[in-house]
C-alpha cells in the first residue's frame, strides 16, 4: 500500500461499507449489553425468545435451532457467544484489525442471518436484505482488505515483522496472494455465487423471482397437529409458523363442533385468559401462555394444550371439528375422532 497509489487503494474506497458494516454488527453487541438486558432469559426481550421466531421456515440450518430452542441451558451459551462474536467482527472491521480473516466472520454471520430468518419481513423483506447484502459486502471486504485509515495499514507502515508473512495478507490486508490472472475470475466465481444465493432464497423465502409472491411475516398461521379426546380431557398440540415477529397471534376461541356443525364446547377469550400454567406444555423457549384478554401464541412457539371439562366424558363417540379462532378473524381446523 503505497501513498502514490493512493487512489487505487481499493481498501480505502471501501471505506464507508467497512465502518457501516462494522457498526451494524457491533451494535447487536451494544444494543444487548449495554443499551439493554438481552441475554437475560427471566426478563422480556431475551434474544432466544428472537431466534425462536426463526425456527418454523429457516432453510437448512433448522434442525439446529430447533436443538438450541429445546434445550434452553446451551441456547443461553451459544446466544452469549454469538453476541460476543458479532461484537469482536464488528470492531475489529471498524479499526481495519485482521479485515479479511474479520470479513469472513462477516459472511458466516449473515449468512445465519439469511438463513435462519430470510422468510422474515413485515415491509421490505427486512431479513432477507440484511443477509444477502451482509454476504455481498463480506466477499468485497475480503477482496479489499483494510486501506490508508486502518490498523493493518498502521502495522503494514511501521514494518511489523508479522505483516511481511504470507498469512497476514490473507488475514489482514494487503495485495492479495492471488495470481494476477486468476484474481478477475475469483471476482466474478464469487459474485455470481453470491447473486445465485440471492436469487435462490428470495424464490423460496418469497416467491421474488415467478409465482405468487408470499410474505410469511404477514399473517398468523397455526398448525393444529395430535388432537385425542379421552375421558374428560381435549389435548392437541399449537405450533405458530408465519405471522409478525414482534408480538403474538392471540387466540379469542377454541371451540369444538361435532359432525351437525353443533358447538359441543366452547372456551372464549375470557376463558382462555383464564387458564393456568398447568395447561400448557411447552417445547421451545418462546411460550404459548394466557394473556390478559387472550390466549398469547408468539412465533415459533409450539405447546401440547390440555382442556379439562365433563362434558367431554359424556359426547359420543365420532368425528369432530377442533375450531382456533385469531382476533383477526383467520380460524384453524383441525378433525379428532373420539
Amino acid at each position: 500500500m503505497k501513498e502514490i497509489n493512493i487512489k487505487n487503494d481499493s481498501g480505502l474506497l471501501a471505506l464507508a461499507i467497512r465502518l457501516v458494516v462494522g457498526w451494524t454488527y457491533f451494535s447487536a453487541f451494544w444494543r444487548r449489553t449495554i443499551l439493554a438486558t438481552k441475554l437475560d432469559p427471566d426478563l422480556p426481550g431475551y434474544i432466544g425468545e428472537k431466534f425462536n421466531h426463526f425456527l418454523p421456515n429457516a432453510l437448512g440450518i433448522k434442525p439446529i435451532i430447533q436443538y438450541l430452542v429445546e434445550n434452553p441451558d446451551i441456547l443461553w451459551i451459544n446466544m452469549v457467544a454469538f453476541t460476543i462474536i458479532e461484537g469482536i467482527v464488528g470492531l475489529f472491521i471498524i479499526f481495519g484489525l485482521f479485515t479479511r480473516l474479520m470479513s469472513i466472520g462477516v459472511f458466516g454471520l449473515a449468512m445465519g442471518i439469511l438463513l435462519g430468518s430470510g422468510w422474515i419481513g413485515t415491509t421490505c423483506l427486512d431479513e432477507w436484505q440484511i443477509g444477502v447484502l451482509g454476504i455481498a459486502t463480506g466477499f468485497v471486504l475480503f477482496l479489499t482488505g483494510s486501506g490508508k485509515y486502518s490498523l493493518d495499514n498502521y502495522f503494514v507502515n511501521h514494518n511489523y515483522s508479522f505483516t511481511k508473512k504470507k498469512w497476514f495478507a490473507w488475514l489482514g490486508s494487503g495485495t492479495i496472494p492471488i495470481k494476477e490472472r486468476i484474481f478477475p475470475k475469483v471476482v466474478l466465481i464469487g459474485s455470481l455465487l453470491i447473486l445465485g444465493i440471492t436469487l435462490m432464497t428470495n424464490q423460496v423465502f418469497h416467491g421474488g423471482l415467478w409465482g405468487t409472491l408470499h410474505n410469511k411475516s404477514v399473517k398468523p398461521k397455526l398448525e393444529i397437529t395430535e388432537g385425542k379426546i379421552e375421558n374428560s380431557t381435549l389435548s392437541f398440540d399449537v405450533f405458530r409458523t408465519e405471522g409478525v415477529d414482534v408480538y403474538g397471534s392471540w387466540v379469542i376461541a377454541i371451540e369444538l363442533i361435532d359432525k351437525n356443525h353443533n358447538t359441543v364446547l366452547q372456551y372464549t377469550q375470557g376463558d382462555l385468559a383464564q387458564l393456568k400454567k398447568e395447561n400448557f406444555d411447552n417445547y421451545y423457549i418462546a411460550k404459548i401462555k394466557p394473556g390478559e384478554h387472550s390466549l398469547i401464541v408468539p412465533l415459533g412457539a409450539k405447546a401440547r394444550i390440555s382442556l379439562n371439562h365433563t362434558v367431554l366424558s359424556n359426547m359420543a363417540n365420532g368425528i369432530y371439528t377442533l375450531k382456533i379462532t385469531d382476533i383477526s378473524g383467520a380460524f384453524w381446523t383441525h378433525l379428532i375422532e373420539k
